[in-house]
């Protein structure tokens, strides 16, 4: 089953919501933030030794991974609101400078 068929539910949401491309990120940030919310709870049960109440250093590593990730689709999805806001006005509103107010 693919990641398509096993979350459709989902996918159809958001892509109605945001669009195909910014939906699709916007579940990949879901999906990411469940697999740290595991590595979290794994790392209650796999203390360091060397640092007693942090996770192990493994499980630090892949957080910080996930968390890196989730940052940068999070950075595309900004940008590509600001694309398409940019895109949807009209060519003189797009060119003109703001107004002093």
């Amino acid at each position: 089953m693919t990641v398509f068929d096993e979350h459709a539910d989902e996918l159809e949401k958001y892509e109605f919501q945001m669009g195909a491309e910014r939906g699709r990120l916007a579940l990949t940030l879901d999906l990411l933030t469940g697999a740290l919310v595991m590595a979290g709870q794994h790392g209650v049960y796999c203390q360091s030794t060397r640092q007693p109440g942090k996770p192990a250093l493994d499980i630090q590593l892949v957080c910080k991974q996930i968390q890196d990730a989730k940052d940068l689709v999070s950075a595309v999805i900004v940008e590509l609101k600001r694309n398409r806001a940019a895109s949807s006005l009209p060519a003189t509103e797009a060119a003109r400078p703001p107004r002093d107010e």
